[in-house]
């Protein structure tokens, strides 16, 4: 993924939770749904798994990271 020409390294599970929430901007997901959806139906981790891909990929993502927002008590969406 690059960013005004800037190269940003994804871990694949960074890159598809991006590409999910860019490509319905506004719509919030669950926790749930996002694990169901990237990890798959068995997984057995903990939903803080998400949590903590969100934050890391907002970091990588610098401004543009704060698209990504918490949803209170639902989870999250990226806004334009």
């Amino acid at each position: 993924v690059s960013l005004e020409n800037v190269e940003i390294d994804l871990t694949p599970k960074e890159y598809d939770l991006i590409v999910l929430l860019a490509n319905h901007p506004g719509r919030a997901f669950s926790r749930e749904f996002l694990l169901q959806q990237l990890w798959g139906y068995d997984y057995d981790g903990f939903d803080r798994t998400v949590d903590t891909h969100i934050t890391r990929l907002r970091k990588k993502l610098g401004a543009l990271g704060e698209k990504i927002v918490t949803v209170w008590g639902v989870g999250y969406r990226f806004v334009v």
